[in-house]
């Protein structure tokens, strides 16, 4: 599922493209697509028509168009989703499931997703910040984060570290590869008490975050499949820098050690033996 980096990438690539243009119209294939906007495909429809995009923001893995009526146009691109940048000739794609035409007849937004688990949706009033994701934490790139109020709330909880991670309640945007690649940069396992973290721990478990992320985000987001890719049909490269997601059997590129993987929430975590034991008494799983 893409996490903070690819959806930033499709932010920073859709923002020059559609801010200040008029849609003409919107075309949705499938209704799945926005099942999520209750009143139906046909109403998204027509409460776009005419409409001006304003900007593209992001909260988390959510994107956002804020609008000149003051609604906003909110998409999650779940599993497979993908948002393109095509010229109005191109042929569609084969799981092409939403189309927005402009008024100037340049290139087509188009939502193209292969298991419909993502969609979009109009949240009415939702401009600055749609109530829909209001529940949703800043994420560490946010210029408003709070380094404090993180690590405080942090070292309070009662969980273990990469499962806080994973809070979008208390942290946006960290999926399971990078909280994985953070992890092994602070040196500490997944199963960590968050209450056992002291506060300079804590505050440098942050920073690596912050930093994988970044440099995610700069290689265009990681891409394993054909499944993620760029506004422009283009895969992310981060891949090529991870340490330990997706390394199982492979050495560590700190200390040699085999990496290993163990189940975490019908999901796998990746750390090194060596350099991230596991805390006495913690459970697998």
């Amino acid at each position: 599922m893409p996490e903070l980096p690819e959806v930033e990438t499709i932010r920073q690539g859709l923002a020059p493209w559609v801010t200040g243009r008029r849609i003409a119209s919107v075309e949705v294939r499938h209704p799945r697509a926005v099942r999520r906007h209750t009143a139906g495909g046909a109403h998204f429809a027509d409460v776009l028509a005419g409409r001006t995009v304003l900007d593209v923001r992001r909260r988390g893995k959510y994107l956002w168009l804020p609008l000149d009526s003051g609604d906003a146009v909110v998409g999650h691109l779940g599993m497979s989703g993908q948002l393109l940048l095509q010229p109005a000739d191109a042929p569609d794609e084969t799981h092409l499931r939403v189309r927005f035409r402009f008024a100037d007849d340049g290139p087509q937004l188009r939502f193209v997703d292969q298991r419909t688990f993502g969609g979009l949706a109009v949240s009415e009033g939702g401009a600055e910040l749609p109530s829909e994701i209001a529940h949703i934490a800043r994420d560490p790139m946010d210029p408003l984060f709070s380094d404090t109020a993180f690590v405080t709330s942090l070292r309070r909880r009662r969980t273990e570290v990469k499962r806080a991670l994973l809070d979008q309640t208390l942290i946006s945007g960290v999926g399971n590869i990078y909280a994985d690649e953070a992890l092994w940069r602070a040196r500490l396992h997944g199963a960590r008490p968050t209450d056992a973290l002291t506060r300079p721990a804590a505050q440098r478990l942050l920073g690596h975050v912050r930093d994988v992320l970044g440099e995610a985000i700069r290689s265009g987001g990681t891409s394993f499949d054909a499944l993620y890719v760029n506004v422009n049909g283009e895969s992310g490269y981060f891949e090529r820098s991870l340490n330990v997601y997706g390394r199982e059997g492979e050495p560590c590129r700190r200390c040699g050690a085999p990496i290993r993987r163990e189940p975490f929430m019908n999901r796998s975590s990746y750390s090194c033996p060596r350099c991230q034991p596991r805390p006495r008494g913690s459970l697998r799983g």
